[in-house]
């Protein structure tokens, strides 16, 4: 038995897609981009809340007030097919932590990358990650 199942159906128009998991909600996907979020910015957006969601689980387990988390993400594409990514860039963006708690989100940030992160660990190993913070 599989631990996540999701699924995409065409719509009939150009290359949308809906889909979800089995308890919902559902997004639409374009694979041009324009109705609807594309599946390789899916992809992107999948890893910046992965790691997101695990700094921001961590810090309030470690009862580190942050007041604020954005997450950037670059990648680069292969010019050719099948266009993998081979480069991917994260910047963090932390507000409200205080001098003193910044080497805990520090930290928080090291386990989601080195332990946490499902989706960035079911990424190809040869791919070239870089991971920054800041804070605000």
């Amino acid at each position: 038995m599989a631990d996540s199942v999701v699924a995409v159906e065409w719509t009939g128009r150009g290359l949308e897609f809906t889909g979800g998991g089995p308890r919902g909600p559902v997004v639409l996907l374009d694979g041009n981009g324009r109705a609807g979020v594309s599946p390789v910015t899916t992809l992107l957006l999948a890893l910046a809340a992965c790691t997101g969601s695990d700094v921001v689980e961590i810090v309030q387990k470690m009862r580190v007030p942050i007041g604020s988390l954005a997450v950037t993400v670059e990648g680069g594409r292969m010019p050719e097919p099948p266009r993998r990514f081979h480069t991917i860039r994260l910047l963090y963006r932390a507000g409200g932590v205080s001098e003193a708690d910044r080497d805990k989100v520090r930290r928080a940030l090291t386990l989601s990358r080195e332990k946490y992160c499902s989706v960035l660990h079911t990424l190809r190993t040869d791919l070239d990650l870089s991971f920054e913070l800041e804070f605000a």
